[in-house]
């Protein structure tokens, strides 16, 4: 098995674009306001329509990070609308609870104190169920528990057939948690007093 993603740059017609050209890993790119993610699996190619596109994919135990930048982009940011917030907006957003939270956590800690572009290590189930201070059977439960959660929302990757590995799971879930912000370096005081919060 090849551990690591083929990927070719192009222009054509005026458009870069991003192919996927190797037959095992996949990637996850999404735009510099984590408002569109997109799943790249091998074999597929995607336009490059931002002016930064960050690109998100694991091999083996590392996770690896990178941006795309396009001097002139064929999308812009729009002007943002007038903040109106009555408290019960939730569009676009998945909702967790603070198991599910700290576990998501636990998984993107390493990405998320490296910050910026680069590698990063994939902690084990064991090592995020340690970190957390949890039965490595309640940590597999509630991982059970928002891949379900969000593949019924429409995230590709988190459920394969019978014989996936763990592995390319929590990988897929680190991906798709950094490329929509579902959370961020902010988030990381919750886990640091982890083991003092109440069971969700």
């Amino acid at each position: 098995m090849r551990d690591h993603l083929d990927a070719q740059l192009g222009q054509e017609q005026g458009w870069w674009w991003l192919s996927n050209v190797g037959g095992q890993l996949s990637a996850t790119l999404a735009d510099e306001d984590a408002r569109v993610q997109a799943w790249l699996s091998p074999g597929a190619r995607m336009p490059l329509v931002f002016r930064r596109t960050t690109v998100r994919f694991s091999a083996g135990p590392t996770a690896y990070e990178l941006d795309l930048h396009l001097v002139e982009a064929a999308f812009t940011r729009p002007t943002p609308a007038p903040a109106f917030d009555d408290g019960a907006t939730t569009i676009g957003r998945t909702t967790l609870t603070t198991d599910q939270r700290l576990l998501v956590l636990a998984l993107a800690e390493p990405a998320l104190r490296r910050g910026g572009t680069g590698a990063s290590s994939l902690p084990s189930s064991a090592a995020a169920a340690a970190r957390l201070d949890w039965p490595l059977t309640k940590f597999n439960r509630k991982l059970d528990n928002v891949c379900e959660k969000l593949a019924r929302t429409g995230v590709r990757g988190l459920h394969g057939d019978a014989g996936s590995l763990a592995s390319s799971r929590r990988a897929r879930l680190v991906e798709y948690a950094l490329a929509v912000r579902l959370v961020t370096a902010d988030d990381l005081t919750l886990l640091d007093r982890a083991p003092h919060l109440p069971p969700s």
